[in-house]
């Protein structure tokens, strides 16, 4: 039995993507009827498509879909997670990893609906500062915590493909809130993130 694969799409856009892709390919100087590129805009259509997934995603409510009310107010860290984005000046990737703290007020959530808001916004076209408030902003809605913090460190293609062609630069950005404003709380977490804890 031959192999395939079933993903799920929305039929309209892939089939407007699709002629803009080929469009494209043309006009970039290519045969968009040759073999290896027969199935390219299609592919392109679908792949974007996924890569902006978050636009049809609610981090808010993936947050309250594992609210638990727990009597614990100390700083909870969930540090190192993967993230891909797409810069929305250029269309091209970037990627690094996030850390995200929150200080509990009488509510928690599951650790993994942490990494889940990354994405929800990470897949989205973007410009990193304000994928850092976007994090931040939802924690600190759907919780209602103490405070929140978040640190993003990302290499961007538009810098290391094109442009000025550094490959080698890393731009971090942070936001905090409350008790994450004050100097020992907001040390205490740049420490935790910066070293490994065996």
């Amino acid at each position: 039995m031959a192999y395939k694969k079933v993903d799920h799409y929305d039929e309209a856009t892939t089939e407007g993507l699709k002629d803009i892709y080929g469009n494209a390919l043309t006009l970039l100087g290519e045969d968009a009827q040759r073999e290896g590129l027969l199935k390219t805009p299609e592919r392109m259509a679908k792949a974007m498509q996924f890569l902006t997934q978050g636009y049809a995603q609610d981090a808010k409510a993936i947050i309250e879909s594992a609210r638990f009310h727990e009597d614990v107010s100390e700083m909870i860290i969930v540090k190192d997670i993967e993230l891909f984005s797409m810069c929305e000046h250029h269309m091209l990737p970037f990627f690094g990893k996030a850390h995200v703290a929150y200080i509990p007020n009488g509510t928690i959530t599951g650790l993994s609906k942490i990494a889940r808001v990354v994405d929800v916004y990470a897949r989205r076209l973007q410009v990193q500062e304000r994928l850092t408030t976007q994090i931040l902003d939802a924690i600190k809605e759907s919780l209602n915590p103490l405070g929140v913090a978040v640190v993003i460190e990302a290499k961007h293609l538009c810098m290391m493909m094109r442009g000025v062609q550094k490959q080698n630069s890393v731009t971090t950005t942070s936001a905090f809130f409350g008790e994450f404003e004050k100097y020992p709380t907001r040390n205490e977490f740049l420490k935790l993130i910066s070293k490994n804890l065996d």
